[in-house]
């Protein structure tokens, strides 16, 4: 089971779309996932539930400034899942999920 939060300014619209967006990538991958949403204050709190955090490229800076213990993947298309499967492949191979 692989843990992602996905994040946005307010945790709630762009992030449950990036969420459902996540969870059917992952579904044509064949990995077990479970994907949560958050905004970025709560990211802090809520990342030592998460294997990976994902969240929008305007985000990058000040989710950088978290030093986040976990891979972070910044999209320019929350809801692209072509680019979520690309972004996210690399990272499920190093955690031999793939």
């Amino acid at each position: 089971m692989v843990r992602i939060i996905a994040v946005c300014g307010a945790g709630l619209g762009s992030s449950f779309a990036c969420q459902m967006a996540i969870e059917q990538a992952m579904q044509a991958l064949g990995v077990e996932v479970k994907v949560s949403h958050t905004d970025t204050t709560s990211i802090g709190a809520l990342v030592s539930k998460a294997d990976i955090v994902c969240c929008g490229s305007n985000f990058r800076k000040l989710v950088e400034k978290k030093n986040l213990p976990v891979p972070v993947v910044y999209l320019d298309r929350l809801v692209d899942k072509k680019e979520i499967t690309e972004k996210l492949t690399p990272i499920l191979k190093d955690m031999g999920k793939l």
